[in-house]
């Protein structure tokens, strides 16, 4: 397990190994497979530390090379992994086949026996939840297991009680759990949440929002307490509701990889409000980095200020947005 200092932002859950074919090739008749990681907490931990912040991501995870290669994919990013290593289970995998019209995209899991998955808080560094300035997790974590569940609740109420921003993206995966199980599991962890996450399929799926889905989300916000609830809606851009409410659309992006899209909103969205940034920022730097990543291959983005900044502002995005070449190799900052 690593340790360091108090960080920006500590996110929590699991990350697996995307393994994805050429496009137009079927699992079941390919010989090629492309390796990325993916995991909504990591995804955003990534974009939250591209954009600039210092952050971390804490999970569990046992000791083999697959899982060094998760490690070695999420520095690279810039983010600090919070590792215990286990002596059992193994790293989930999952299989996403990209699909041309008519075929729609697909999914398929092999999660099974992962060690996070008993994974309780006398397990992890508490002190660098209780430490951070945010704490991030998703409806995923509580997906896994009774214990993750049980889990998830005691690290949002502890860094509630530590004064730790709690940040929540429902996530809903209906391969993990029905829509009642998770409606009645997340209403009790919001008590502990002040910035909730939505996508609007989720609203419709597991909270029933119909025809009117801003009066759902104001219900939320009324009944649980939360300081803001901000609902993505795809090419529909994005809707924040808190004492105010405000509206943002999408930036035009050529989808190449829709995966992730809705983890790089939510790391362009803390990345900014977290350093102070209002919510309409916020909501613009969000949409900006979800389309970005629409035009990547795999599951994180390739994000910097420049590059969210080019497309807030509708101009291309530059090469090397990330810094210049001088002439002897050495990068200026």
């Amino acid at each position: 397990m690593t340790t360091g200092g108090p960080t920006d932002l500590v996110t929590f859950g699991e990350t697996m190994l995307r393994l994805t074919p050429p496009r137009g090739d079927p699992l079941s008749r390919t010989d090629d497979l492309a390796v990325h990681v993916g995991g909504a907490e990591s995804n955003v931990a990534a974009a939250a530390a591209n954009l600039g912040l210092d952050a971390a991501w804490l999970s569990v995870l046992p000791e083999s090379p697959l899982a060094e290669r998760i490690v070695h994919g999420l520095r690279g990013e810039g983010v600090e992994p919070i590792v215990r290593w286990a002596d059992h289970g193994r790293v989930g995998t999952y299989y996403f086949e990209p699909g041309v019209a008519p075929l729609e995209p697909a999914v398929h899991y092999d999660r099974r026996a992962t060690p996070i998955r008993s994974a309780t808080p006398a397990d992890l560094p508490l002190e660098r939840i209780r430490e951070a300035e945010a704490f991030f997790t998703t409806g995923i974590t509580p997906a896994l297991s009774e214990t993750l569940a049980t889990t998830t609740a005691e690290l949002l109420a502890m860094a509630r009680e530590a004064g730790t921003t709690t940040v929540f993206d429902v996530n809903f995966r209906g391969k993990l759990w029905d829509p009642e199980v998770a409606r009645e599991t997340l209403a009790g962890l919001f008590t502990d949440v002040d910035l909730l996450f939505v996508a609007d399929r989720d609203l419709r799926t597991v909270f029933g929002s119909g025809a009117d889905p801003e009066a759902t989300v104001a219900e939320l916000w009324d009944e649980h307490g939360l300081d803001t609830v901000v609902v993505t809606r795809g090419i529909d851009g994005a809707l924040a509701v808190g004492d105010e409410t405000h509206e943002q659309p999408a930036f035009p992006a050529e989808t190449v990889d829709p995966v992730g899209s809705g983890d790089a909103f939510a790391g362009g969205y803390l990345a900014a409000w977290l350093r102070g940034a209002d919510v309409p920022t916020a909501l613009e730097r969000g949409a900006a980095a979800a389309a970005i990543k629409r035009t990547v291959e795999g599951d994180m983005a390739p994000l910097s200020p420049v590059a969210v900044q080019a497309v807030v502002d509708g101009e291309p995005i530059p090469e090397r947005p990330e810094g210049s070449d001088d002439g002897d190799g050495s990068i200026e900052r």
